[in-house]
């Protein structure tokens, strides 16, 4: 398989195979990172003929190297043409349809790459739905690595229990872009739209895993392979 695992799942196949049909036939797409997105080149490769296949812009360097195997041309994101939408995953999705992103590290990129394009659309397993953004996950939240430590202690007042995300050997974990993250738990009464906006202007931050107006349309697969959809608005342009 493209990541290294058995990417197929009912709800995650019934997810990303909704996505295949709003992939265009050649043209040019972003895409995040993670199994639903890995889902969704596999059924690419797998559905298209490589003449019906678009070019991808990817946010990770991990979906490069699932693109380069399936035979899924890459491009650069050089401001001259824009994706015809992003497709991404989330690690949790609330009822105001506003996404808790990271916990595989490629946050930064995902939202330059859903910027991009204008339109995101997507994937999720049915238990990703929660009540509120962080019932699941902690917050990540991307920093510089110079002064991390003053960093940490700045985010401390804003997140619990915020934490240097490690690797399984005890280093640092280190993005593609070559910083630290940390991960924190988002207090329950926590205003998102002013958290957002506190991280983003805390020193050291790059970014953080509040994505909570850039989904266009939800795409949630289920156990019975069945999938429903949740849009904030119409895409532009339904079908391939």
């Amino acid at each position: 398989m493209a990541s290294g695992g058995d990417l197929s799942t009912p709800a995650r196949d019934a997810a990303a195979r909704a996505a295949l049909a709003l992939v265009p036939r050649g043209g040019l797409v972003a895409l995040g990172s993670g199994r639903a997105v890995w889902r969704l080149c596999e059924l690419i490769a797998g559905e298209r003929a490589p003449a019906e296949r678009p070019r991808a812009v990817v946010a990770s360097e991990r979906t490069r190297a699932v693109c380069e195997k399936l035979g899924i041309a890459v491009a650069d994101l050089d401001g001259r043409k824009r994706p015809a939408r992003a497709f991404d995953g989330a690690d949790e999705v609330d009822p105001n349809l506003r996404l808790l992103k990271g916990a595989g590290g490629a946050l930064l990129r995902e939202r330059i790459a859903a910027a991009a394009a204008g339109e995101l659309v997507v994937m999720v397993e049915e238990e990703k739905l929660v009540g509120r953004l962080g019932e699941r996950f902690p917050l990540p939240v991307e920093i510089v690595r110079f002064g991390w430590r003053a960093t940490l202690a700045r985010l401390a007042t804003l997140l619990a229990e915020p934490r240097l995300r490690c690797t399984e050997d005890g280093e640092p974990f280190v993005t593609d872009e070559g910083h630290f993250l940390v991960d924190g738990r988002i207090p329950p009464t926590a205003d998102l739209d002013g958290l957002g906006r506190a991280l983003r202007e805390t020193p050291g931050v790059c970014d953080h895993g509040l994505f909570l107006s850039e989904a266009t349309l939800v795409l949630v697969g289920d156990a019975t392979g069945s999938v429903r959809e949740l849009g904030r608005q119409p895409l532009r342009r339904r079908g391939t």
